[in-house]
C-alpha cells in the first residue's frame, strides 16, 4: 500500500510499504479521509522528539472497517472515527479523568503508524477501551475526520467558560482559529473577533459571519481596532490559535482587565520561548492558560456535534487531495491559501 512516511525535518515521502496485518484484538481500517493538522505541519517543518524516522503520520481520520479481529461489535463495512490517545488508565491524571495528561500515554501517528496511508491498524488497546465511534451515513468522511481537532478545541473551551457576557478575540484565522471562533459563538459570546495577518485567510473566513475581521499589522493597528470594537475595554477572552510567540505576547495587549488568555498553538520545539510583559499580567489581573490535546469526553462531544450537524465541519474543508500530494498541503497551509485540507488516500470517496 501507499503511505506518507516521515524521515525527518522537511522529509516526508509517499512510498510503497507493506500492507499491514492485524493481530487478535486489532481492527484494520481503510482510510477514506485524513485531515492535515497544524501539528503535522510543525513536525514536517521542525521535527518532533516523539516521532521516529519511518513513522506514518496522520491522526485526524475517518475510514471503513475492512477486517475486525476483536469482539467490539463493529461490522465490516461500517465507518468509524477514533479517539487517538491511548492512556495508561492508572496514573494520577487518568484517575482524575484528564487522560490527555497521562504520564504514559501513546498516540496514533506518534507512537503507532497513522492514517496518511491507504490502511491503518487500530491498536488493541484502543479497541479494548472502546475508542472507535460509528459515523452515520449522512455525514461525509471528510467532515467526520474533523472530530479530533474539534475535540482539542473543546478541551480549551472547557476552561474558558465563555458566556454571553464575553467579547472574544481569536488570533489566527486558520481552521483551528475558526473552530475556536465558531465554538465561542456557539457558547453565546456577545461578540467574536477574528484576527489574522493574512488578508486572504480573513477573506476565506468571512463566510462564517463573525462580528469583526481584523488584520494584524506590524504597526499594531489591530490593537486600536480591538479597543474600538470593545468600547475601549479590550477583549474578555483572547485565544491564540497559532504557533507564533509574538502572537502570545500580543495577546496581553489585546486583553481587557481580568481577561482570560488561552495559548492553544504549541511553539516550534527548537524555539519554544515567549517573552511576556509581566506588568500587564499583574495590573490587568490576567489569567493565562494553555491546552494540549483532548480528553476523551471532549472527543465524544466533538463527534456528537459533527454527527448531529450542530457544528459546520463541512464548511471548513477547502481542499481535498490525493495521498501523493500530501506535502502540497503544507505549502498551502504555510501560504494561508487553505483552511482544512483532507487527504483521500483511496480516492475521493468521502
Amino acid at each position: 500500500m501507499k503511505a506518507a512516511v516521515y524521515h525527518g525535518k522537511q522529509d516526508i515521502r509517499v512510498s510503497d510499504v507493506a500492507m499491514p496485518t492485524i493481530s487478535d484484538g486489532e481492527v484494520l481500517v481503510k482510510v477514506h479521509s485524513c485531515a492535515v493538522c497544524g501539528a503535522d505541519l510543525r513536525t514536517y517543518q521542525h521535527g518532533h522528539k516523539s516521532i521516529d524516522s519511518g513513522r506514518v503520520l496522520g491522526h485526524e481520520f475517518c475510514g471503513e472497517i475492512v477486517e475486525n479481529a476483536s469482539d467490539n461489535g463493529f461490522a465490516v463495512g461500517e465507518r468509524a472515527v477514533m479517539y487517538i490517545v491511548m492512556p495508561c488508565g492508572t496514573c494520577r491524571y487518568c484517575e482524575l479523568g484528564i487522560d490527555n495528561m497521562c504520564t504514559d500515554r501513546t498516540t496514533l501517528s506518534y507512537h503507532h503508524d497513522g492514517a496518511f496511508a491507504e490502511y491503518v491498524v487500530i491498536p488493541k488497546k484502543a479497541v479494548e477501551l472502546g475508542q472507535l465511534y460509528r459515523v452515520p451515513e449522512h455525514i461525509s468522511s471528510d467532515a467526520a475526520a474533523l472530530s479530533e481537532p474539534l475535540g482539542c478545541v473543546l478541551n480549551a473551551h472547557g476552561r474558558l467558560n465563555i458566556t454571553k457576557a464575553d467579547r472574544v478575540a481569536v488570533v489566527g484565522a486558520g481552521p483551528i482559529g475558526i473552530m475556536h471562533a465558531l465554538t465561542a459563538k456557539m457558547n453565546g459570546a456577545q461578540q467574536v473577533m477574528l484576527l489574522e495577518m493574512s488578508q486572504e485567510r480573513l477573506d476565506i473566513a468571512k463566510k462564517f459571519e463573525f462580528d469583526h475581521y481584523i488584520q494584524v499589522t506590524k504597526d499594531k493597528d489591530h490593537h486600536a481596532a480591538v479597543l474600538q470594537a470593545t468600547e475601549g475595554f479590550g477583549a474578555d477572552v483572547v485565544i491564540v490559535a497559532c504557533s507564533v510567540a509574538a502572537a502570545q505576547a500580543d495577546a496581553l495587549e489585546l486583553a481587557g482587565k481580568r481577561a482570560r488568555i488561552e495559548f492553544f498553538g504549541g511553539l516550534p520545539k527548537d524555539n519554544p520561548y515567549t517573552t511576556l510583559n509581566g506588568n500587564l499580567i499583574h495590573y490587568k489581573e490576567l489569567t493565562i492558560s494553555g491546552s494540549f490535546s483532548e480528553k476523551r469526553s471532549d472527543f465524544e462531544r466533538a463527534q456528537e456535534l459533527i454527527m448531529t450537524g450542530q457544528f459546520p465541519a463541512e464548511e471548513l474543508i477547502t481542499h481535498r487531495i490525493p495521498l501523493d500530494d500530501v506535502c502540497d498541503a503544507f505549502d498551502m497551509m504555510t501560504a494561508g491559501s487553505s483552511l482544512k485540507v483532507c487527504v483521500n488516500p483511496n480516492g475521493a470517496i468521502a
